[in-house]
């Protein structure tokens, strides 16, 4: 069964968010017009009639990623909360529409042309998963929808970008995994790691993460003990023995699993069971993998240990400029931490609100053609509603986001930098140090 998630999101935000939101002397907006053009009726917003802002998510509120999925749609929310709070975008209210895509590309493909042809939003926030991410995108660039994914990394959408498949209706606000492949590849080799095998799951994303490593990793001087058949898995299995003894069998120094939190823990845990997580080969993991609660998801051993101690991963940091903002009013607001992707979400719903309040309109083009103006070039801001105000008055901006610069190039990528984080004894997750990569 689809589940949709249709939110208007307008009301104020509570006493303590607004006391936060004070800070940055937000100005309510002037009346600016939020005229759509006239054109073909694939333009989402051509019917906007009252010229407001629409925009809309597509996230995993269920399936393989709902554990992101969720707090990623809170996220968004809030920051529309933010935002209407201090005046709106093109004096209005900006309004979001939220879709479930169920981590599955089908639910996604059809939340997404809900949202393009009967909602006409302007802008998208979405997907999570880049096989979600890879069934929408045509969608979005049809309906002249701007596309920001906050989560897929899948090197797949830069080499599409390049070939000019997209027309500029495609960005993200985390890095590609030709970053996150190399970042690996330099955490498995500052290990000590001199073999490593692959486990991943059989999309966009594990393929790519298995393409990317291997190359970096053996420009190191490592070896990819499977490279000629990497050990995969169909995105809906659910049981995992024989993939774990292959990708065991010639006892490398480390395993990289490619994975998301639901089957990745059934992974470690059939690890568990063979005898295989015995400490002569490490577990090397990834972003999709990166939740506070994976100890829990895994479970404990017979003596009361939990299974995922020790285990390292690497994932897109959230260090940016306008983080610790950001993790005020998040916390605020839903009285916990933010999860790996929530920086990013946030990032991506605000590009969204800043490009279409510079370019005064809330059609899918106009934001296409601001985006990268905003995220780039002006004077740096980190404060979503001081950048709205600047922004109101004619000023050039780079906004610096939760998650990063926001340095957008052609491609509609961002660089970033890494986390590396572990799973400790008592369970906790934990950031060791951080890798930076790619170029700015």
């Amino acid at each position: 069964m689809k589940r949709n998630f249709h939110q208007f999101v307008t009301r104020p935000l509570t006493a303590g968010v607004s006391l936060l939101l004070l800070l940055s002397a937000c100005q309510s907006a002037p009346n600016s017009g939020g005229e759509s053009t006239s054109g073909e009726a694939s333009s989402p917003a051509a019917e906007g009639g009252d010229g407001a802002l629409k925009l809309g998510t597509v996230l995993p509120i269920t399936g393989d990623l709902a554990q992101y999925g969720g707090p990623m749609q809170d996220s968004a929310s809030l920051l529309v909360e933010t935002v209407n709070a201090c005046g709106g975008a093109l004096g209005q209210p900006v309004q979001l529409i939220s879709e479930d895509d169920q981590t599955e590309p089908s639910a996604g493909a059809a939340g997404m042309t809900k949202l393009a042809e009967v909602d006409r939003v302007g802008g998208v926030v979405g997907a999570a998963a880049s096989s979600v991410s890879s069934a929408i995108v045509d969608i979005a660039v049809r309906n002249q929808v701007m596309q920001i994914s906050p989560a897929s990394t899948s090197p797949v959408f830069t080499e599409r970008a390049e070939k000019g498949d997209f027309d500029g209706f495609w960005a993200r606000t985390a890095p590609p995994d030709t970053y996150q492949g190399d970042a690996l590849a330099q955490l498995a080799q500052q290990q000590g790691f001199k073999n490593v095998a692959i486990l991943a799951i059989n999309n966009d994303y594990g393929n790519g993460l298995t393409q990317s490593f291997t190359a970096a990793f053996e420009k190191l001087g490592g070896t990819v003990v499977n490279k000629s058949d990497p050990v995969s898995y169909a995105p809906d299995a659910t049981t995992f023995d024989s993939e774990v003894t292959s990708a065991f069998s010639q006892k490398p120094d480390a395993v990289m699993i490619v994975a998301y939190p639901e089957t990745g823990s059934i992974i470690l845990k059939a690890a568990q069971e063979q005898g295989l997580l015995d400490g002569n080969t490490k577990i090397l993991l990834t972003d999709g993998m990166k939740t506070n609660d994976l100890a829990n998801l895994v479970g404990k051993t017979g003596d009361g240990g939990f299974i995922a101690a020790g285990v390292l991963g690497t994932a897109p940091s959230a260090g940016g400029p306008g983080f610790e903002q950001f993790n005020q009013v998040y916390r605020a607001k839903f009285d916990r931490a933010p999860a790996v992707y929530d920086p990013n979400t946030w990032d991506a719903t605000a590009l969204l609100v800043l490009a279409a309040e510079a370019a005064k309109s809330n059609t899918g083009e106009a934001i296409r053609d601001k985006l990268r103006e905003v995220a780039s070039g002006g004077e740096k801001v980190t404060d979503v509603c001081q950048a709205l105000e600047r922004v109101r008055a004619g000023q050039d901006i780079d906004f610096d986001g939760a998650s990063g610069s926001l340095d957008l190039n052609e491609n509609g990528d961002v660089t970033g930098t890494y986390d590396v984080w572990t799973i400790a004894d008592d369970g906790s997750l934990k950031v060791q140090s951080k890798i930076t990569v790619g170029g700015s």
